[in-house]
C-alpha cells in the first residue's frame, strides 16, 4: 500500500504548530487592520532600506544605529510588554517607540562633535546613553527572554566594580561616563561588530530566505527531497536528512527548518514505523544542521567572518567538509535505526524528472551565491542579486511566481524575521565593549589555562562545557559572541589556530538548539509530532551526538585542521585527505555504537570496542600520549589500529547476526 505526500499539513498538525508559536516565539503580537496595515508598511520599508544600503554605500555610522533604531521600534511593536497584553499596544509603548528614534536621531545629527566627545559626554550624551541602553535591554527581553538582557546587567556591574573584586578580577574601574562613551558613542560597544554584520549580511540573508519562500522554493526542495529517495520505508528519514540539507542551507534556521518539514513528514515518519519523540528528534537534528549548511548558515557564521578579518567565502569553505560529515552521521543513524522500525506503509512520490524540469530554477539562486562569491562580489552584492535572481526566476511558473502580494509578504518576512537575532546583537555590542574595556578576555582566558594546567584536551573541554552552559540560555548568535570573546583565547593562547578556535565555539553554541531550557528546535518538532518535548529533546541528542565529537578533531589533533579544508603543517593534502577519511570513518564508527545496532542489535562489549574504535580514528594524536607507552605505536600506527578494531568488531558481529538469523 502507499500513501501520497500531503500537500499541506493537516489541521491538527497546524494548530500544534500554532500553539508552539505562540508559546515560543516571544508572543509574538499579530494585529488586524490598520495596526497590521501600518507594522507590514514599516517592515516593508526597512527591507528596501537596507537593499539600498546593499548597492549603494551607506556611511557606517548612519547604517548601524539606523539598523538599530528599527529594530527597537519594531521590536516595541511586534512583542508585548507581557503575554496578557499580547495583539494591542498599550500607550507607554509609544514613547518607548519615540525615545528610540530620538536617541538615535541624537546619535546622527551630533556628526563628528559627537563621537569626538566620547571620552568626555556631556549631560545630553549621559541621558541619551542611559535610554538607549535601556531601550535595547527591553527589546532583547522582548524578543527573547530575560536571561540575555540579566547577563549584560552583570558585565555593566562588572565594569563598574573592578576595583572592589578580588584578583585575577580586579581591574581599574569604569564610571557612567566612560561606559556610555564606549557603548553608546563609538562603533566599539552596541554599533560594533555583531550590529555591523546584523546590518549588512545576516538582514540580507534573511530577506533572501524570505524570497525564497514565498516563491516556493522551500516546497520543492522537500518534493524533490522525497521524489529522490521515495519507495522503500526507509525514504521518510532518508527524505528528512536530503531535505534538511536543501532547505536548511538557504533557511539559516534551524526553527524554521524543523516546522516546515516536519509539518509534511512527520505522518510518513510515522507510517515508517518511528515514535513520536523519535521522529521529532530526527526533524529537530534535520534542522540543527541548517545553522552549520552553506550557503548561509547562521547568522554566527557572518559574525566569524568579522571577528577573524576573513572573507565570508572563507568561513563557507570551512563549513563544507563538517557539514557533510554532519548529514554522514545523522544518515547513518536514520540507516540503522529504520531496522528496528516496523514500516506500516510505502510512500507514493511524483517522478524525479517531473519536478526537475517544472522548478529546477528553484536551485539557480543557491548555486547564484556561491558563483558570484567566486567571481569576486562581496557577499552583500551576492546575496542581493542572489535575491533578484530568486525573484526573476519565480515568474517561469504561474504558481511560483511572487507577484505583489507575495512580494509584499517577502519584504515584509525580511524584516520580521530578523528582529529577535538583530536585538539579541545590538544586545551582545554592550558585552562586547566591555569585555573590551576590561581586558576580560585575556583575564578569562589565563583563568581557563591555569585551571586546566595547560592542556589543551582540558582547556578544549572546559572551553566546550561554558559554551554549552552559555547556550542554556541564550540563543545561538548570543552564545557564539559571548564566548569568542572570552573563551576562544585560551585555544588560540595553547597554539589552537585562531579559525579552528572559532568553528569550534560556533559549533557547541548551536547545542544550545537542542539543549532544555532553550531547545526550540526539539520542542518545535514535539509540537508537530505530538511527542514529548522532552524525551524529543534526548532523541535529538542522540542524532546529532556524534556530529559533535567532531570539533574536537580540529582542536585536539594538528592535522585535524584538514577537516577545515586548510592544510596542515606537515603532510600537504595527503594528510588533509588522510584527516577527513578518518573523521568521516569515526563518525560512522560512533553513530553505529550510539544507534546499537548493525544487522541486529549490538551486544554490550560491541558498542564500547566501537567507541573505542572511533576514539582512535579520530584521536590518534592524543591516544598517541595515552596509549604508545603501552601498545609501543606510533600516532599513524593507532589509526591504522582502530581501523582494524572496527572492521574485526563488524565481522564478528555480521557472522553472530547471521547465525542467529539462521537458528530462527
Amino acid at each position: 500500500m502507499t500513501t501520497p505526500i500531503p500537500a499541506v499539513p493537516s489541521d491538527d498538525t497546524r494548530h500544534r504548530i500554532e500553539e508552539y508559536l505562540e508559546a515560543e516565539e516571544g508572543s509574538i503580537n499579530r494585529y488586524r487592520g490598520f495596526m497590521a496595515v501600518l507594522l507590514t508598511a514599516l517592515a516593508v520599508g526597512s527591507t528596501l532600506f537596507h537593499l539600498y544600503a546593499a548597492v549603494w554605500i551607506v556611511s557606517p555610522y548612519v547604517l548601524r544605529p539606523v539598523h538599530v533604531a528599527i529594530v527597537l521600534a519594531l521590536s516595541f511593536f511586534a512583542f508585548p510588554v507581557v503575554k496578557s497584553l499580547r495583539n494591542r499596544i498599550p500607550w507607554w509603548d509609544l514613547p518607548l517607540i519615540a525615545l528610540a528614534i530620538s536617541v538615535i536621531a541624537y546619535m546622527i545629527l551630533g556628526g563628528d562633535d559627537f563621537t569626538d566627545r566620547n571620552t568626555n559626554p556631556n549631560r545630553w550624551d549621559l541621558i541619551a546613553g542611559s535610554i538607549f541602553i535601556v531601550l535595547v535591554l527591553e527589546a532583547a527581553r522582548r524578543s527573547t527572554n530575560f536571561v540575555m538582557p540579566a547577563i549584560c546587567v552583570l558585565f555593566i556591574a562588572y565594569a563598574v566594580a573592578g576595583p572592589y573584586l578580588p584578583p585575577p578580577w580586579t581591574h581599574r574601574g569604569y564610571d557612567l561616563g566612560r561606559l556610555i562613551g564606549q557603548l553608546y558613542m563609538t562603533l566599539e560597544g552596541i554599533f560594533g561588530t555583531a550590529v555591523d554584520v546584523s546590518s549588512t549580511l545576516i538582514i540580507l540573508f534573511t530577506i533572501y530566505g524570505a524570497f525564497l519562500q514565498q516563491s516556493g522554493a522551500g516546497k520543492f526542495f522537500i518534493d524533490f527531497s522525497f521524489a529522490a529517495t521515495g519507495g522503500t520505508p526507509a525514504s521518510a528519514g532518508r527524505a528528512v536528512v536530503l531535505s534538511s540539507f536543501l532547505l536548511g542551507g538557504p533557511s539559516g534556521s534551524g526553527v524554521a527548518t524543523t516546522v516546515t518539514i516536519g509539518s509534511v513528514a512527520h505522518p510518513m515518519l510515522a507510517k515508517a514505523g518511528f515514535s513520536k519523540n523519535s521522529a521529532g528528534g530526527l526533524l529537530a537534528a534535520g534542522g540543527l544542521g541548517a545553522i552549520l549548511s552553506p550557503p548561509v548558515l547562521g547568522a554566527a557564521a557572518f559574525l566569524i567572518a568579522e571577528f577573524l578579518k576573513i572573507s565570508y567565502l572563507d568561513v563557507l569553505r570551512m563549513a563544507v567538509v563538517p557539514t557533510l560529515l554532519y548529514y554522514l552521521s545523522l544518515l547513518i543513524m536514520v540507516e540503522l535505526g529504520t531496522r528496528s522500525h516496523s514500516a506500516e506503509t510505502m510512500l507514493a512520490t511524483p517522478p524525479l524528472g517531473t519536478i526537475v524540469r517544472g522548478y529546477w530554477f528553484h536551485f539557480s539562486s543557491l548555486i547564484a551565491i556561491v558563483a558570484f562569491m567566486l567571481l569576486g562580489f562581496s557577499p552583500m552584492m551576492s546575496v542581493f542579486w542572489a535575491t533578484v535572481l530568486a525573484f526573476l526566476t519565480s515568474f517561469l511558473r504561474r504558481d511560483c511566481a511572487m507577484g505583489p502580494k507575495r512580494l509584499v509578504r517577502a519584504l515584509a518576512d525580511g524584516t520580521n524575521s530578523v528582529l529577535n537575532v538583530a536585538a539579541t546583537c545590538a544586545a551582545a555590542g554592550i558585552i562586547v565593549g566591555i569585555v573590551t574595556l576590561t581586558g576580560l578576555g585575556l583575564k578569562f582566558s589565563a583563568i581557563a589555562i591555569e585551571y586546566a594546567g595547560g592542556s589543551l584536551p582540558l582547556t578544549a573541554l572546559y572551553t566546550a562545557l561554558i559554551v554549552w552552559v552559555v547556550g542554556l540560555a541564550v540563543p545561538v548568535t548570543a552564545s557564539y559572541i559571548i564566548c569568542a570573546v572570552i573563551a576562544a583565547p585560551a585555544l588560540i593562547k595553547l597554539g589552537v589556530p585562531d579559525f579552528a578556535a572559532h568553528m569550534f565555539i560556533f559549533y557547541y553554541a548551536i547545542l544550545s538548539e537542542v539543549s532544555p531550557p532553550t531547545a526550540l528546535s526539539p520542542f518545535a518538532a514535539a509540537a508537530i509530532t505530538g511527542g514529548n518535548p522532552y524525551l524529543t529533546t534526548a532523541q535529538a541528542w542522540k542524532y546529532t551526538m556524534p556530529a559533535f565529537v567532531l570539533p574536537f578533531v580540529f582542536v585536539l589533533d594538528p592535522a585535524g585542521v584538514g577537516i577545515l579544508l586548510a592544510l596542515p603543517k606537515a603532510g600537504g593534502w595527503p594528510a588533509l585527505i588522510t584527516v577527513i577519511l578518518a573523521a568521516a570513518a569515526g563518525i560512522v564508527t560512533v553513530a553505529a555504537a550510539l544507534q546499537g545496532r548493525i544487522l541486529a542489535p549490538l551486544a554490550r562489549w560491541e558498542r564500547g570496542a566501537l567507541l573505542g574504535a572511533g576514539f582512535l580514528l579520530m584521536f590518534p594524536d592524543l591516544a598517541d600520549d595515552w596509549l604508545s607507552p603501552v601498545l609501543f605505536a606510533t600516532h599513524g600506527q593507532l589509526r591504522w589500529l582502530g581501523l582494524a578494531l572496527v572492521l574485526a568488531v563488524v565481522a564478528y558481529h555480521c557472522v553472530r547476526a547471521r547465525r542467529s538469523a539462521g537458528a530462527v
